[in-house]
């Protein structure tokens, strides 16, 4: 055992040899809840570096997830949020049931916020502030799996992510996603340590409250459930107590989520039935995966896919079951994802969840420069290259329009048109952002949606003397994979404006 260094303060011990402390043997004076006091909250946020590490990348992760949250205009799925949200409660269970890609969890969180008023800044608020909430939870996670210096980094990975950041500014579920995949995989680690029914219980708490977020949790939650079987398969039938705990986990997701697991099953038939439309197949989901959640840099993901080798090299020497665990989630994540793009569209949003084992996997890589460079400046320096390597994209980010600029284009086509006109959203289902911003009414318009060439024709012979405006968007390839709407376009219409992102077009009848 490592000597009492004489002269220390009370509340310190020393740290063991190699490890790296950024506390200096500093311990905290609260272990349990019925430790929680002002004075012992005073002590640790003044005394330990780790503490005020975290608090630090919680305001700075809170000011980037708020500043100009409402700068851009709601696109095509958020204002399908809105659309959904302002639904009754009972409704909005019914659309799920109906095919919507979403579970109806964020939608009702949606919809009570909505009685806060109604803008870009009141639907992403939820997101901007569960990804706030996020980032201790990545310290969490850090700590649990490995230890705080993990944390810390794994944190900060997670405050300054263009990814989480973007998406934290999103009126979309996959930042509630995360956020309930993050507790339940707390819980997990926890659970694995020791074997508390509490621990088990919260993990499928959290787990249901995931999946009722977005489905694609599924896939994570089945990960962490067949790791915990393949790490005590040698002892289960001489150890049951564990299995037992874990089972009692997964039968509480299961009770919670079952009314879901039915529509999910149904929906899951509906969806594969048919080729996809748009969506990233193949190998490319795991580049598209990998690039982005990088920060949408080549030179980060290099960086950080190498790091993230490294600290999977990294846990093997610390501990096989750790490795096992980021390569297992990974490799299980990818094989499901890349299957499924065959059959439904497949994007890297739904694969949020994979950043906290990249994440994780990026900290542990700390210990092999550590090994080599025997200094705590080590963990502050891979927090540094963390933001050195965000700010460019950020910076780019926060200086432009990142999506499309609906509020503009609306605004724009409200001088253009005269009573009378016609305004034809194509493909119909673009007109939920453009009615977000648009007034027929005030404007005296009649708005139609159209999708394929026939239905193009029809409102053009039908429209009279009427002038005609054709918004689109590049959707129609999506909606219309034949391209006749497309070609129709071309042999009758004229491009007469863009709006700034070069997203959305307006078109009028040549």
């Amino acid at each position: 055992m490592a000597k009492k260094k004489e002269g220390r303060e009370p509340g310190k011990k020393q740290g063991f040899i190699g490890m790296c402390d950024l506390d200096g043997g500093y311990v905290s004076p609260i272990k349990t809840f019925r430790d929680i006091s002002l004075k012992n909250i005073q002590s640790l946020v003044a005394a330990s570096r780790y503490v005020q590490t975290l608090i630090f990348l919680t305001v700075i992760g809170l000011f980037l997830r708020f500043y100009n949250l409402g700068f851009n205009s709601l696109w095509l799925d958020e204002a399908s949020t809105y659309t959904i949200s302002v639904k009754s409660f009972a409704d909005i269970w019914q659309v799920t049931a109906s095919g919507e890609f979403n579970p109806p969890l964020f939608y009702w969180a949606e919809h009570v916020m909505l009685m806060l008023g109604n803008n870009e800044i009141i639907l992403r608020f939820i997101p901007a502030l569960l990804g706030v909430l996020t980032i201790p939870l990545f310290y969490l996670i850090g700590k649990e799996f490995l230890d705080r210096n993990a944390g810390l980094i794994a944190a900060s990975a997670c405050a300054f992510s263009p990814f989480l950041i973007y998406y934290s500014q999103e009126a979309r579920a996959y930042m509630m996603m995360l956020f309930f995949i993050a507790l339940a995989t707390v819980f997990f680690l926890k659970a694995m340590k020791s074997g508390s029914l509490t621990h088990w219980i919260l993990f499928g708490v959290f787990s249901a409250l995931a999946f009722w977020a977005h489905f694609y949790a599924f896939v994570m939650i089945a990960a962490l459930v067949l790791y915990a079987l393949i790490e005590w398969a040698p002892r289960i039938q001489t150890e049951l107590t564990n299995l037992k705990m874990l089972v009692s986990g997964v039968v509480v997701f299961v009770v919670l989520s079952l009314p879901l697991i039915i529509v999910t099953l149904q929906l899951f038939v509906l969806r594969t039935s048919s080729a996809p439309t748009y969506g990233i197949q193949g190998l490319g989901i795991i580049l598209e995966t990998f690039s982005q959640i990088s920060g949408m840099n080549d030179i980060a993901m290099y960086l950080l896919v190498a790091l993230f080798v490294v600290g999977i090299i990294q846990a093997f020497y610390i501990g096989k079951n750790k490795a096992i665990f980021l390569v297992l989630i990974t490799v299980l994540t990818f094989v499901i994802s890349y299957i499924l793009s065959f059959k439904m569209p497949m994007l890297p949003r739904y694969l949020i969840f994979l950043s906290i084992v990249f994440f994780i996997g990026i900290a542990i890589s700390y210990r092999a420069v550590y090994s080599l460079w025997n200094t705590r400046a080590v963990v502050y320096g891979f927090i540094v290259v963390l933001f050195v390597i965000s700010a460019p994209v950020l910076a780019g980010y926060y200086s432009g329009y990142s999506k499309e600029d609906w509020r503009g284009f609306s605004a724009t086509l409200q001088q253009k048109t005269m009573p009378g006109d016609i305004v034809v959203s194509v493909p119909g289902y673009i007109s939920q952002p453009l009615d977000y911003y648009y007034s027929s009414t005030k404007a005296q318009t009649k708005e139609y949606g159209a999708t394929t060439a026939a239905d193009l024709e029809k409102i053009s012979s039908q429209s009279g003397n009427s002038t005609i405006y054709y918004v689109v968007t590049g959707d129609i390839s999506a909606a219309d994979p034949s391209g006749d709407a497309v070609a129709w376009l071309k042999n009758n219409t004229q491009l007469i404006g863009t709006d700034v992102t070069n997203a959305i077009y307006l078109f009028t009848k040549s």
